[in-house]
């Protein structure tokens, strides 16, 4: 591909009268904006271990107390795009949250998506918009856009979640804001129960007006999905499940995509390479994960990010399974139209 003009070649009066009428010449920037073939992304392969971040977070809830942080999270940021812009990729954030016995993260709503993925403790439920959805290891929570949300703890040991939210691209579209709200009243349990495997009581059973039917995924049913599916999969081939909207089939968020898969034990599988990037997070087990030239030895609850195109492939070397929770960025992709896999 031919090479471009640079900003030195300019003569520096011209650049001051470009400058002085807020212009700016764009060869010198066209590779930069529009790389040849693919993306040139700032998303970095990266690791973050839960035995690192664990304690740090333990220490955060002796130093801070809730009152003053309102959400105590210690934020996994990907340095590819810069510790203070605190994003893991282009569109997600990751932040591990502690709530500890008997406080309550107040109630508020804001634009972005969020989810929460359960990683340590119980008694600890999320109220949103009056259903309470009971915290549990490997739970999946939605608190989506504009919903009203609080986190509250009745039992005596902490409780750590993995927070997921779209919030790079809401603050780059100068969307992001939040709102403060009362305590609410917890009017009903969590609506997961009325799909359980398809069946629901038929005299009380209702379809929803709401977009988003199911507000908790217990991680024991997608984990029985998942040996299930492991029963009849070939060896070698993705065994996944994915968070979807009951009710349409479709993604159960707008933007952010969640799904989870099992690596067999002795098992070693390859993901096609995708235009979104990826987060992994592991539930169960012990897992290598291949990103490019990077290997990342994920122990539970530990956390990594694959950028856009990445080469991922995991290898289970251990006799029992692994278990993944996966976000990307796939939802928004394609309703973009810039989705694609490559060989």
């Amino acid at each position: 591909m031919q090479a471009l003009g640079s900003l030195e070649d300019l003569p520096q009066s011209y650049v001051n009268s470009l400058t002085e009428l807020n212009l700016v010449p764009l060869w010198p920037s066209l590779r930069a904006v529009l790389p040849p073939e693919k993306p040139q992304p700032q998303t970095r392969p990266i690791r973050w271990r839960y035995h690192d971040i664990r304690p740090l977070l333990l220490q955060a809830g002796e130093l801070t107390p809730i009152e003053k942080a309102e959400r105590r999270v210690l934020v996994l940021a990907n340095p590819g795009h810069g510790l203070e812009k605190m994003q893991a990729s282009s569109c997600i954030y990751l932040g591990m949250q502690l709530l500890l016995p008997n406080e309550v993260a107040p109630p508020h709503r804001h634009t972005p998506n969020a989810v929460r993925m359960v990683v340590e403790g119980e008694d600890a439920y999320t109220t949103v918009n009056g259903e309470k959805c009971p915290m549990v290891k490997g739970d999946l929570i939605l608190t989506p856009t504009g919903l009203w949300h609080e986190h509250r703890h009745d039992g005596d040991q902490p409780v750590i979640w993995l927070d997921v939210l779209d919030l790079p691209l809401v603050y780059y579209m100068e969307a992001s804001f939040v709102e403060e709200g009362r305590d609410q009243d917890v009017t009903g349990l969590a609506r997961e129960q009325l799909y359980h495997r398809g069946i629901v009581p038929t005299p009380l059973f209702q379809r929803s007006d709401a977009s988003y039917p199911i507000l908790r995924y217990p991680w024991a049913d997608a984990r029985s999905a998942l040996l299930q599916q492991a029963g009849v999969q070939p060896q070698g081939t993705a065994v996944q499940v994915s968070y979807v909207n009951p009710e349409t089939g479709g993604y159960c968020q707008n933007i952010l995509g969640f799904s989870a898969m099992m690596v067999r034990a002795g098992e070693s599988v390859r993901l096609p390479k995708r235009s979104p990037a990826q987060v992994f997070h592991l539930i169960e087990g012990a897992v290598q994960v291949g990103i490019d030239n990077d290997r990342f030895e994920l122990g539970e609850s530990d956390t990594c990010c694959a950028p856009c195109f990445a080469a991922v492939s995991f290898k289970n070397s251990g006799s029992k399974p692994a278990f993944v929770f996966i976000a990307d960025e796939a939802p928004i992709h394609q309703k973009l139209g810039l989705y694609s896999e490559r060989a």
